[in-house]
């Protein structure tokens, strides 16, 4: 496997990672085959894997550490925090009580001594940023985590935190991880070219788009069934105008795929890790069937040709639905804010 180096820290990684969202009461129930999934991405090449506390309410992290018994030390480690893990009201969020809390209970389940990559899951306006980066730069020199990054931040904080990092002496963010894909390409107009100027490494999240690029859709009719949905109704309600654009669209790309030669999901994948911001792609198969088919999309080049096509069925920066954003800032989902 053709090995990345993760923004610029030196540490090599596979251009697929591992998402492990997947494995437990939101998936897979059957911590075995999950563990058997775990293994034959290791066996594959893959030395990146991907989770988070919040997962299947901290079960994710508990199989992912059960499997890496004995090969701990062959793979890049990466969780996150942020969304709530319990009732109390600080049981959550980016402050350093938290963090310094939360850390703990994630090396506990992972049955590790430290997290490669410590990931804030979300951005948290109730808290100051230097905050967040003081507590996570003490985490570093205790030796709990090696490096840490964002998720799902929009440009400009990612900016900023890049300022108050180098203005308060702290150690900064060193990848991002936002959603990414054939129908998701928001990014593209600000987040990964602030990526590449600030030397990010780029981890897109959902380059299935959760499941609509799976090739589930077809001319022939087929509907993608998720187990997110229920989480996130306005992703997949296919009454949403927005919805039913992402299905047309996935037909096209669909048809695209099978002009080129190559499955959709092999196309949907290649895409993503086309772009020269973007370090790996993080799939999250919840089957052995999920992951041996997209095990090859790290092995296929799109050429000109079909980049071109693809910016003809959705334009570059386009989002079609704006839900799949991942994170709309609270000044736009609270009237209080703009009415103040």
């Amino acid at each position: 496997m053709d090995y990345r180096v993760l923004g610029r820290t030196g540490v090599r990684v596979s251009p697929l990672c591992l998402g492990a969202m997947m494995f437990g009461a939101w998936g897979n129930q059957d911590h075995d085959d999950s563990i058997k999934i775990i293994n034959r991405a290791l066996d594959a090449g893959i030395n990146f894997i991907d989770t988070a506390d919040v997962y299947s309410a901290g079960e994710s992290e508990e199989i992912v550490g059960k499997a890496l018994a004995g090969r701990r030390d062959d793979v890049v480690l990466a969780t996150k925090l942020y969304m709530p893990m319990g009732p109390g009201p600080n049981q959550r969020g980016l402050s350093r009580r938290w963090i310094v809390a939360e850390v703990e209970n994630s090396l506990r389940r992972l049955g590790t001594d430290w997290i490669d990559l410590y990931q804030v899951h979300r951005p948290d306006p109730s808290t100051e940023i230097d905050e967040t980066l003081g507590a996570l730069t003490d985490l570093v020199r205790a030796g709990k985590i090696r490096y840490f990054g964002s998720s799902t931040f929009p440009a400009h904080e990612v900016v900023e935190a890049q300022w108050v990092a180098e203005r308060r002496g702290r150690e900064r963010f060193v990848t991002e991880q936002p959603p990414y894909s054939l129908l998701v390409r928001g990014i593209e107009a600000d987040l990964l070219p602030v990526a590449q100027k600030y030397g990010l490494g780029v981890l897109p999240w959902s380059p299935l788009a959760g499941g609509f690029l799976s090739g589930r859709y077809t001319r022939d009719g087929g509907e993608v069934t998720s187990t997110r949905a229920s989480r996130v109704p306005n992703r997949f309600d296919l009454s949403v105008p927005e919805n039913r654009r992402k299905v047309d669209a996935a037909i096209a790309f669909g048809d695209l795929a099978a002009e080129v030669g190559i499955t959709l999901i092999e196309l949907a994948l290649a895409f993503v890790l086309r772009h020269p911001a973007v370090t790996s792609a993080i799939i999250g198969p919840r089957t052995m069937d999920h992951l041996e088919s997209q095990l090859t999309g790290a092995d296929i080049t799109l050429d000109e040709a079909a980049l071109d096509r693809i910016d003809e069925i959705v334009p570059p920066g386009v989002t079609i639905n704006p839900e799949d954003a991942g994170w709309i800032p609270p000044a736009l989902t609270k009237p209080a804010l703009r009415r103040r």
